[in-house]
Order: C-alpha cells, then sequence, then structure tokens
C-alpha cells in the first residue's frame, strides 16, 4: 500500500514548498471579501503564507499578496494579520 499523499504548496513570500498545514492561508472569496482561512477548506481563491515574520514583511512590501489574490488589500488587514504572527511567536 502506498503512503497516503500530504499536500504541498509555495509560501508567496519566500516561494519555498511547506506541508499545507504548515502554511497560512489568506482567501478572497467570490463576494470579495479577504479572510484568514485556519481550515484551508473556504471557497475562494487563496494565497498561502509561512509563519516566518521576513515573508510577511516581504509581502507587504511587495505587495505579492495583492496580485496573489487579483484585488487590493487595506491597511486594516494587514494589521491583524500582523498580530497573528506576533501571537505565534510568543
Amino acid at each position: 500500500m502506498l503512503p497516503k499523499k500530504i499536500p504541498q504548496r509555495m509560501c508567496i513570500g519566500c516561494q519555498t514548498m511547506f506541508n499545507k498545514k504548515e502554511l497560512l492561508r489568506i482567501v478572497r472569496t467570490p463576494e470579495g471579501e479577504i479572510l484568514l482561512d485556519n481550515t484551508g477548506k473556504k471557497s475562494g481563491r487563496g494565497a498561502y503564507i509561512c509563519s516566518n515574520l521576513e515573508c510577511f514583511n516581504k509581502i507587504i512590501k511587495t505587495k505579492k499578496l495583492a496580485k496573489a489574490l487579483k484585488t487590493s488589500i487595506p491597511d486594516e488587514f494587514y494589521e491583524s494579520l500582523k498580530g497573528h504572527f506576533h501571537e505565534q511567536k510568543e
């Protein structure tokens, strides 16, 4: 019997492949909302970020998240997401 395949996704910041469960998924819903998807199952266009704070700063600086989701990202969302990175470090 073959071992179960573990899904891999690429971080949009560092372009490194990780297991899907190790990454944060940000999704643009069909209604146009930008949400943090903890389940990984919400419908819509998704982008993945690793938990590295340097990658997060890089996607803000280069606007890679907006390009990946094909929409503009409000600054309030970046602030709430930055809070999530600080929570993980503690």
